[in-house]
Formats: C-alpha cells, structure tokens, sequence
C-alpha cells in the first residue's frame, strides 16, 4: 500500500468516529434534555468556528513560506452544512436512533450515488452488490426499533442526509481542507443569528448540555469535517457514500461503551454484513478487473 492510500484509509477512519460522536453526543445531550435542539445546533457550530479559525491562524503562520493555495469554501457548502445541524437536531428530538439514523444515512448515500449515476458513472455489479449487503446489514441492526416514526422527525432527517450528500460533494475537489471547513463554518454565522432570534425564548440549556454541544462542535464535526475533507480526495463518490454506513455501527459500539448498552449478538452480524459490503464496494470492483471477469 502506498502513503497516499494509508493517507485515505486513516483519515476515513477517523472522519467516521467523529461521525459516530457526534450523534452519540447528540444523543446524550437531547435524550436527556440537557439542551433545546437549536441552543445545541448554534453552540456546536459556533465552537467549531472558533477552534477551526485558531487551526487556521496557527497553520497560516507555520507554512506562510510554503505558499498553499487559499480556499475560503462557499455559501452553497456553508449553506448545506447548516440545513444538516439544524435538521439533525431536531430530527433526533421525535426519532428513535435506529430510526434517525437509517434514514440519515440512507438519504446520503441514495443522494450522493445518484448524482454519481447521473453524471456518467457507472457503478460496476460488484459495488451494486456490496451497497445491497450493507443495507441488509443496516436494516437488520435496526429492524426490531421500526415502528411507524414522527412524519415531521422523518422529513427533517432525510432533508438532513440530504444536505450532508451535497455537502461532501462540495469537499471531494478541495485544495485547503482545514481553509474551505473553516470558512464553511464561518458562513453559516448569519444562519445562526436567525435561529437565535427565532428561538431565544425557547431556549434552555445547563453546562454539561453545553459542554456536549462544544465537544460535538469542536472536535467531533470541526476537526472530524476538516480530516473527511481530505480522506475525500482519494474516495470516488460511490465509496465515500457506502463507508458513511458504518457510522450507525459505530455508534452502536460507542453506546456499549459509554452508555453500558449490550453488546448483542445482533449488532455483530450486523456488522459483520455492513462491513462485509463495504469492503467488497472499496475493493471488489479491482479485485474481478485484476482476475479479469
């Protein structure tokens, strides 16, 4: 394996933990009523502007010399990466977590491969079949939490899953990472002070629902967008959509160890199938081009 690949691997890696943490710090924080949805969204992205901009300063005076492109990202990106936090605050307050997540994350790769079939891309029959493994997977982890779930909470995570899709796509050419994630951030300031005056007088919130939101903001979505950004580079579009399926596996797993939720003998299969697709979308394709079939 070459650097560049590790480089891809790695940062794909650790992009989906933060992904998983931000909807354990989600929940967490929402679940128990800690914080209202909207003081949660503006805390978060608020906190992550600041340590992406301190990012920035530090990196800026480092590698003045070196003379990298300046990238300031975009309103369409900004505008997409709002519409995703507001959404998926509220989504969460009347979705179950399977729920929420399997149409979060179902929206987003149906939008992102989608767009990749419409552009001319065909998906080769191995990486059909991988996407299909990984949704037998998904859906039999969550399967026994269906029930018939809020329309409202619904519509609000696939607008979510949505916006997510878009906003990926947005990052896979980016010259400047931590540049286009922080002004990404940085934009979406107006968006936050109309949801401040909308809901100001709903708000409530204690310190460790504010605490939850920064370390969300911060560290699971400043740092963990900026690392995706980069891991995107060497993703095509079809894989950057089907790895996201491990975030709910992830998640899961956070739950066993910091919630003292069971390790079922249903989440291993299930992740043994979610996996299983994954690898065969990443690799597949290669593999039957290499042996000739």
């Amino acid at each position: 394996m070459n650097q560049s690949y590790m480089k891809t691997i790695s940062c794909t890696l650790i992009a989906l933990v933060a992904f998983a943490g931000n909807s354990v710090l989600c929940r967490l924080a929402l679940g128990e009523n800690l914080i209202d949805a909207a003081s949660f969204t503006v805390f978060r992205l608020l906190s992550g502007i600041v340590i992406l901009l301190l990012l920035l300063t530090i990196k800026t005076k480092v590698s003045r010399k070196n003379n990298q492109i300046k990238t300031t990202g975009s309103w369409l990106a900004a505008s997409m990466l709002f519409i995703y936090a507001i959404c998926f605050s509220f989504g969460y307050i009347t979705l179950d977590t399977g729920v929420g997540a399997l149409v979060l994350f179902s929206s987003v790769q149906i939008s992102m491969l989608i767009v990749n079939v419409v552009k001319g891309n065909k998906l080769h029959y191995s990486e059909w079949l991988g996407l299909v493994i990984s949704f037998i997977g998904f859906i039999y982890l969550i399967l026994p939490t269906l029930s018939t779930p809020s329309i409202s909470g619904v519509i609000l995570m696939i607008i979510s899953g949505i916006a997510w899709a878009f906003y990926t796509l947005s990052g896979r050419n980016s010259q400047n990472p931590l540049s286009d994630t922080a002004y990404n951030f940085l934009r979406t300031l107006p968006f936050l002070l109309i949801v401040l005056g909308l809901s100001f007088k709903d708000a409530h919130f204690t310190n460790q629902g504010i605490l939850l939101a920064i370390l969300s903001g911060a560290i699971a979505s400043g740092l963990g967008y900026t690392i995706w950004y980069i891991a995107l580079n060497g993703l095509r579009v079809s894989q950057a959509a089907v790895v996201q399926l491990c975030v709910p596996i992830i998640a899961a797993i956070g739950g066993v160890i910091f919630a003292n939720e069971l390790l079922t003998q249903r989440l291993v299969i299930s992740s043994v199938l979610v996996l299983g697709g994954i690898l065969l979308v990443m690799q597949g394709k290669n593999y039957l081009v290499q042996r000739g079939s």
